[in-house]
């Protein structure tokens, strides 16, 4: 973080240990056996919840809830294999599969969590009776149209076949992923902000108001936080692509603050936040929130 910001100010030197420690062969490969074990550990939490989520509302099919939890369990399992094989994966042939293999789980964490974004999103939209018809398809779409420019830059890099087109190509990446992360920031504070006014303005005083209210609050901050992040580090990473590349073994600091605050951290916290399970259902019908 120090030498991004030291770059972002035009000074372009890192400090003689930051140096010392990147070039530390030991450092290198446990920074990733670190990054895999965290990631694994999340994985397993995210995984044990869907199944608690199944066991509870089993009458229930793919809601957003389980969604969710699957899809954080399949990024973290993805980043858990791509750091556990690393020294590997960097001799994978063709490029192509290479770059896959490291991008995929970035765009999976978009989806991720731009999903809580359309959830928050219908209920916004059913609490002003505004349509929500077209919420799913302008998510599937926005999606789609990501992944879909994604595979072309994923095209354009492997076929790259001069040192300035591979520049040019990590450049076109980089600015891509860091459009995509403000846009998600720029939803969650839209639509996190109104949700969280909204609450704030409901009349009807309950505990269980204000811990949704605590709990969309807290989520939006953290995931805006989180995506604002991951946009300036990967921005800084296409300007200075010799000192800050992201995704090489050379560069285990990086790595470790990049992963740590743009995806580890902020999927901890959500996880915790939204530990929550659905409301048992009895032979009344569910249970209801306590009002008091």
């Amino acid at each position: 973080m120090r030498g991004a910001l030291l770059v972002a100010a035009g000074v372009g030197a890192f400090p003689q240990w930051w140096n010392d420690l990147e070039n530390n062969p030991a450092l290198q490969l446990y920074a990733n056996y670190g990054l895999a074990a965290a990631y694994g550990l999340i994985a397993l939490v995210a995984l044990v919840q869907l199944v608690r989520i199944q066991l509870r509302v089993p009458e229930y099919g793919w809601t957003t809830q389980k969604v969710f939890h699957l899809l954080n369990a399949l990024v973290c399992s993805l980043r858990c294999g791509s750091f556990a094989f690393r020294v590997q994966m960097e001799q994978l042939h063709p490029d192509a599969v290479r770059l896959v293999l490291f991008d995929l789980p970035g765009l999976l964490f978009f989806t991720t969590y731009t999903l809580l974004v359309l959830f928050w999103a219908e209920i916004y939209h059913q609490a002003r009776s505004m349509p929500t018809a077209s919420l799913r398809p302008i998510f599937i779409a926005f999606n789609a149209l990501v992944y879909a420019a994604q595979g072309g830059l994923w095209a354009y890099e492997s076929a790259a076949a001069s040192e300035s087109a591979e520049a040019l190509s990590h450049a076109l990446s980089a600015g891509f992923l860091a459009a995509v992360s403000l846009a998600a920031a720029a939803g969650f504070l839209l639509y996190g902000g109104r949700l969280f006014l909204m609450l704030q303005r409901f009349p009807i005083e309950s505990r269980g108001r204000k811990k949704k209210l605590r709990e969309v609050g807290m989520v939006t901050a953290i995931c805006a936080a989180c995506f604002s992040v991951r946009a300036l580090l990967v921005a800084l990473s296409a300007v200075d692509a010799a000192d800050l590349d992201l995704d090489v073994l050379g560069h285990p600091l990086l790595n470790l603050a990049y992963y740590g605050l743009a995806e580890l951290l902020p999927s901890a916290w959500v996880l915790c936040i939204l530990r929550k399970l659905p409301p048992k259902r009895t032979n009344q019908g569910y249970q209801s929130i306590p009002t008091r």
